[in-house]
């Protein structure tokens, strides 16, 4: 009789570890605002900070898909010129402002070796190799890497099921580690960086970041350093206004706190024009509005305002993070709980 009692008390206390154990595991992972997905703002930002560099050659190879590896001989306009580093680029760009009447080619001495975003490198070796890799890399969405700040590795990641439980954790070590990871995620995979990580910014100082708005906040305003091409536009920016009336554009995303709700504004099609009124189109209804851009304490706003209820969630006076002819991206921070908001409009 002792032996079953004993018995019985075994089994019990393992299974009252057990529930204890899982109990434990789901408080570890409740905090769903520090987890995140492949498709989210704060996923393609890190992405595009851990990336290789690639747009700082434009002049050489006028693509953001690969970098060309130095040194490099290149022949613009009859002239032969070896680019050994960064500085030798306004070489080349000089030899193509050099006369106006001429094809402005640049040729380079084969082979060559290419980097792409990922850090493979591949071996070129000719112009119909180097034809070949531009016609597979597609367009670019105007937005380049963001390398004038950097992430202190290691770091921790904490991988999670769909039951949002930890599977697994990995020590990234490098950008080209952190790049990879992001880039093979599946879509349905949630990751959470363990807090705090230290980064470095486009001063040469360290900053410590203890959460995910943290880290999009640092990386978010850094973009105009790093970048000046695709910064913000307010409302003396005659760039962004000019892109914003062109064409017409579609919600490609839309975050709402930390749910993606793009699906809200599946179909919509919308027009900018130059007066300040805008429309919204979808299934043949049309919704009037208008928009405005203006600078609110150093920051370039872009309200939004929709007649009736059907498009509310996007009314709001809106941060221009940054945008390119075919891409604006958008932000907002609540100024009563701190909630985040993101909107991207792609070109049609």
């Amino acid at each position: 009789m002792m032996n079953v009692i004993l018995r019985f008390l075994s089994v019990t206390l393992l299974f009252s570890f057990a529930i204890s154990c899982q109990t434990e595991e789901e408080t570890i992972v409740q905090d769903n605002a520090q987890s995140f997905l492949r498709n989210s703002p704060i996923a393609e930002l890190l992405a595009r900070t851990s990336q290789n560099p690639t747009s700082l050659d434009n002049v050489l190879d006028n693509s953001s898909c690969f970098s060309v590896q130095l040194p490099v001989t290149v022949i613009v306009n009859n002239q032969q010129i070896t680019v050994t580093d960064e500085a030798d680029y306004q070489t080349v760009q000089n030899a193509i402002d050099a006369f106006s009447d001429d094809d402005d080619i640049v040729n380079f001495v084969y082979p060559i070796t290419i980097r792409y975003q990922n850090f493979q490198t591949q071996v070129l070796q000719d112009a119909d190799d180097l034809d070949d890799v531009l016609d597979d890399c597609g367009d670019d969405d105007g937005f380049d890497e963001i390398d004038c700040i950097s992430i202190v590795y290691p770091i921790v990641i904490n991988i999670y099921d769909s039951n949002n439980q930890i599977a697994n954790t990995v020590t990234i070590t490098s950008n080209s580690n952190l790049f990879n990871f992001l880039n093979n995620l599946s879509n349905n995979t949630y990751v959470a960086i363990n807090y705090p990580i230290t980064a470095i910014n486009s001063n040469g100082q360290t900053v410590t970041l203890n959460s995910n708005s943290a880290l999009e906040n640092f990386i978010d305003d850094s973009i105009d350093d790093c970048d000046d091409d695709n910064s913000g536009g307010g409302s003396g920016n005659n760039n962004f206004t000019t892109i914003l009336t062109s064409g017409t554009w579609y919600v490609s995303y839309f975050q709402e706190d930390d749910d993606n709700e793009t699906t809200m504004f599946s179909g919509y099609v919308f027009t900018f024009n130059n007066n300040g009124a805008s429309t919204a189109v979808r299934n043949s209804i049309t919704t009037a509005g208008t928009w405005s851009t203006y600078e609110d304490s150093g920051e370039n706003k872009l309200e939004l305002n929709f007649d009736g209820l059907a498009l509310d969630e996007i009314e709001d006076d809106w941060r221009i993070i940054e945008f390119s002819v075919t891409q604006i991206r958008l932000k907002d921070v609540s100024g009563g709980d701190g909630s985040v908001d993101y909107l991207t409009f792609t070109k049609l």
